[in-house]
């Protein structure tokens, strides 16, 4: 298998293990642990969790991991999560939570064989993950790997989520994006976010956004409706390629026969989740291939 039968292999892979990593921030049970922990309700759960690996960082490195939240949103949320409860509590409760979550999803498949072999594959994959230049990954990695294939099957997807998401992060920098132009590029592609929702989840301001259009338009990469131009698909394009690109290592070391069978566990265990209603927007992992 070259590089780029790698890189491909890398993002089929990714499209079906993130529903099985990324229930746990839409799942009831993560907020009623988060919120018994200490933590308010609502963003600062999810800010909190996911930063957590890293210690009781401040808002300027949860930003930069994050990358295209507005930091204003995420410095009403961090430190403050830390005085009401310390990132090993917030770690705990998270993996509760993912432990209810899943037990919840996938029923009595939760303890299947076809868990414990995926569990098994995507953790072959996440160990073989490269550390350096990839924060949120290494923080991830830094932590003790459960004993429950379910939950094994979880924190490997986790790893791999945040390897290639330090690799994603690593392209749109390399192609001159910040987190609002990378926001509003990526929308404009019609693959992402609508717009409204963007602005909302992400935190910007209507003029936040206006004024990002405007600066695109005048480097060429949106056209007046706003939408991609040529040289804007060109580099979108570009920073899917790259990012491929970089998370392909642990992929082709994993090997194509083992790859293709975490492929195939991981695209019937997260249809499986998904019908049963992990995520409250309807078909928003629905093309998961």
């Amino acid at each position: 298998m070259d590089h780029q039968e790698a890189a491909q292999l890398a993002y089929r892979c990714h499209r079906v293990l993130e529903p099985l990593h990324s229930m746990v921030y839409f799942a009831p049970e993560a907020e009623d642990r988060l919120t018994a922990a200490g933590l308010r309700p609502g963003r600062m759960c999810y800010f909190a969790s996911r930063s957590a690996p890293m210690g009781a960082v401040g808002p300027g490195t949860v930003a930069a991991t994050f990358f295209n939240f507005n930091p204003v949103l995420v410095a009403e949320h961090i430190p403050e999560a830390w005085k009401l409860a310390t990132p090993e509590q917030v770690l705990e409760a998270r993996l509760v939570a993912a432990d209810a979550a899943l037990r919840r999803l996938l029923g009595a498949d939760a303890d299947s064989e076809q868990v414990a072999e995926a569990a098994d594959l995507a953790r072959q994959a996440a160990e073989l993950c490269i550390p350096e230049g990839r924060p949120l990954y290494a923080a991830h990695a830094d932590l003790d790997w459960p004993s429950e294939p379910h939950l094994v099957l979880w924190h490997a997807a986790s790893l791999l989520r945040e390897f290639r998401g330090d690799g994603h992060i690593a392209a749109l920098v390399g192609a001159g994006l910040n987190g609002l132009t990378a926001l509003v590029t990526h929308t404009a592609t019609g693959k992402g976010f609508l717009e409204s929702v963007a602005k909302r989840l992400r935190g910007w301001s209507d003029d936040q956004w206006a004024a990002t259009v405007d600066y695109l338009r005048g480097e060429g990469l949106l056209d007046a409706d706003g939408n991609l131009t040529e040289q804007g698909n060109q580099l979108r394009e570009r920073v899917e390629a790259d990012t491929n690109a970089a998370a392909a290592g642990p992929f082709a070391t994993l090997g194509a026969e083992k790859a293709e069978r975490l492929r195939e566990l991981g695209r019937s265990l997260s249809r499986q989740i998904i019908a049963e209603g992990a995520y409250p927007q309807e078909g928003i992992f629905a093309n998961s291939r």
